[in-house]
């Protein structure tokens, strides 16, 4: 996937409640941040499967924000080497940090 066009939609999942309260960014997790993370374990490795690509996104952002205690994930990638006509392929799950201990 090194250099290629994909398309990734992120669900996480955290507890909202005191930045609800508060309306301080400290409360929350910065959706930059979470994207910055998943671009950068999109373009550290060359990936041959979706399926370890959208993986190790879920296991960088796990490391990388604790509170986050699940994510939904779908990656889609519009140019795959097919020879038919469609929009995308794409893979689709949910992982929840007990998954990764």
């Amino acid at each position: 996937m090194d250099g290629q066009n994909f398309v990734l939609d992120l669900t996480v999942y955290r507890s909202l409640k005191e930045a609800g309260c508060s309306d301080n960014l400290e409360d929350t997790v910065s959706y930059a941040k979470i994207l910055k993370t998943a671009v950068r374990v999109m373009n550290e490795n060359k990936y041959d499967l979706l399926e370890r690509a959208a993986h190790r996104v879920v296991e960088q952002i796990f490391l990388d924000f604790d509170s986050i205690q699940k994510i939904d994930i779908c990656l889609k990638k519009p140019d795959a080497p097919i020879k038919a006509n469609f929009d995308y392929v794409g893979v689709e799950f949910s992982r929840s940090r007990g998954d990764f201990e």
